[in-house]
C-alpha cells in the first residue's frame, strides 16, 4: 500500500513539474513575441532606413504615430511588453524552470509571422540570415529559373531555355516547397535564389507545389534533382516589327534604364515609329530604375507615391526623355512590385496604353532589420501608390485593353494585339 502511495505522489509531482515547465515556456514565448512586435513598429518609421532604399524624405505628415507606447511612456495599460515584463518578474521569483531562449525565439517568431497581417514578415535566425544573399545583377547562377514572390512565397515566372529546370518539367506558376529537403520555413524569393546560387555542376533537390492558380492552396507536389549552371540571360531584348519597336524587359536591374534607352535609340534609328514595352513576368527590382525607365517616356510629373508609417513621399520624372513616340505596355498577372509602378505611371500620365491582364498587386516594400539578439527581421515598411494615389498592393494595375491568352499555344496573342495597337497609334 505504501509503495502504491509513493507511486501516486511521484506521478503527481511529475505532472506538477510538467505544468510549471509549460507555463514558464509559454511566458518565455510571449516575451519574445513582445520584442518582435515592438521592434516592428519602431523600424517601420525608420526614415534613414527607407531613404537608403531610395524613397527620399517624407513630404506629407499623417499625424501622430499609431501603435504601442514607446520609451518611458510604456505602462501595463498601453504596452504589451510592460505586461509581459510584469509576468516575467513574477516567474523569476517563483519558477524553478529553465528554457532554451534561442529555440523559444525561433518558434515564437515563426508563429508570430503566421498570425500577423503581413504576409512577408519573416524572422531569420543568425545562421539562416548569414546565408541570405540576394542577386539582382542579371547573371543567374542556379537552375535556370526566374522567381517572383506572392504573399511571401517564391514561385516561377520564367524557365530558361535549355536549363535543367526546363528539362525536369518545371513550369511558370510552380511554388518552392523545399530545397534539399528543408521544409523548416516558407521559402521567399531571396531565400530561394540564395540557396540555389551554387557552383557550376553542383546538384540540388527542389520540391515544388503546382496549384491551379497563384491564390489556390494545395496542388500536386513533385521533387526534382537539378544541376546548377550559370545563365547569362539578356535583360533587354528587341525586335522591329513593321515600324513598331518591341522591347522586352525581364527585370528592373541596376542598369535597366540605360539598356532601355539604348534599345529605344537603336530601334528609332531603324525606323521605329512607335514602341511596345513588354514587362510581362517582370518581378520588379530597383524602384529607382522603375522611375528612370518611366522617365524615358514621361517628361514631367509624379511617377510614384510611397506611403510609410510617417507619411507619403513622391518621386518625379527625371526629365531624361528618350522618345515621345506612341507607346504600348504589355502586362500580365506576373508583372509585380516596381514593374507595376512603371506600368501605372505610364498609364496614369496618359503616356501609354496597357495591354494584357491585371498585374499581381504586390505594391509593398520589405526591409530587413538586424536584431540585437541575433538574426534579422524582414517586414513590410512601405506601400507603392500610383501617381494619383491609387493603391497597388492587393489590387494590381488593370490594363486599358484586356486579353488573357498568351504563350506559344495561343501564338502569343497578347503580343500580337500590342503590336497592332502600337501600329494603329501611329496611323492616328
Amino acid at each position: 500500500m505504501a509503495k502504491h502511495t509513493d507511486r501516486l505522489e511521484a506521478a503527481s509531482a511529475h505532472k506538477a513539474r510538467l505544468r510549471n515547465q509549460r507555463l514558464a515556456r509559454s511566458f518565455a514565448l510571449v516575451i519574445c513575441v513582445c520584442v518582435a512586435f515592438v521592434a516592428g513598429f519602431f523600424v517601420r518609421g525608420d526614415a534613414p532606413l527607407l531613404e537608403s532604399l531610395g524613397f527620399g524624405p517624407v513630404l506629407e505628415a499623417t499625424g501622430a504615430p499609431v501603435g504601442p507606447a514607446s520609451g518611458k511612456d510604456k505602462t501595463t495599460y498601453n504596452s504589451l511588453s510592460a505586461r509581459v515584463s510584469e509576468v516575467e518578474d513574477a516567474l523569476a521569483n517563483d519558477s524553478l524552470d529553465s528554457y532554451d531562449l534561442d529555440a523559444a525565439t525561433d518558434s515564437v517568431l515563426d508563429a508570430f509571422s503566421d498570425v500577423t497581417q503581413d504576409a512577408y514578415l519573416r524572422y531569420y535566425d543568425p545562421a539562416r540570415y548569414s546565408s541570405l544573399v540576394g542577386d539582382s545583377s542579371g547573371s543567374y547562377a542556379g537552375i535556370g529559373v526566374l522567381f517572383s514572390e506572392y504573399n511571401g512565397l517564391a514561385y516561377v515566372v520564367d524557365v530558361f531555355d535549355g536549363s535543367s529546370a526546363q528539362a525536369a518539367g518545371v513550369r511558370v506558376g510552380d511554388f518552392v516547397v523545399a530545397v534539399d529537403g528543408d521544409r523548416g520555413q516558407e521559402w521567399s524569393m531571396n531565400e530561394v535564389t540564395s540557396a540555389l546560387d551554387r557552383g557550376e555542376g553542383e546538384s540540388v533537390v527542389v520540391t515544388w507545389r503546382r496549384p491551379a492558380t497563384l491564390e489556390a492552396e494545395g496542388g500536386e507536389e513533385f521533387t526534382t534533382t537539378l544541376t546548377c549552371s550559370t545563365y547569362d540571360v539578356k535583360n533587354v531584348t528587341t525586335e522591329l516589327d513593321d515600324k513598331v519597336g518591341y522591347i522586352k524587359l525581364r527585370q528592373l536591374t541596376q542598369n535597366s534604364s540605360s539598356l532601355v534607352k539604348q534599345a529605344v535609340g537603336e530601334l528609332a534609328s531603324q525606323g521605329a515609329l512607335s514602341f511596345v514595352l513588354d514587362i510581362r513576368d517582370n518581378p520588379g527590382g530597383f524602384l529607382t530604375q522603375a522611375v528612370d525607365v518611366a522617365s524615358l517616356f514621361v517628361k514631367s510629373g509624379t511617377i510614384v507615391q510611397i506611403e510609410t508609417k510617417d507619411g507619403k513621399s513622391a518621386k518625379s520624372a527625371t526629365g531624361s526623355v528618350a522618345t515621345d513616340k506612341p507607346l504600348v505596355v504589355l502586362v500580365n498577372e506576373n508583372t509585380a512590385a516596381a514593374a507595376e509602378v512603371l506600368a501605372v505611371a505610364l498609364q496614369e500620365s496618359q503616356r501609354a496604353t496597357l495591354v494584357g491582364t491585371s498585374t499581381l498587386g504586390k505594391g509593398s516594400v520589405q526591409v530587413v532589420r538586424d536584431l540585437s539578439f541575433g538574426g534579422a527581421l524582414r517586414y513590410t515598411a512601405a506601400y507603392y501608390l500610383s501617381p494619383q494615389g491609387r493603391q497597388i498592393n492587393g489590387v494590381g494595375v488593370a490594363p486599358n485593353i484586356t486579353i488573357g491568352l498568351a504563350g506559344e499555344a495561343a501564338g502569343d496573342s497578347q503580343k500580337s494585339l500590342a503590336l497592332e495597337t502600337a501600329q494603329s497609334l501611329v496611323q492616328e
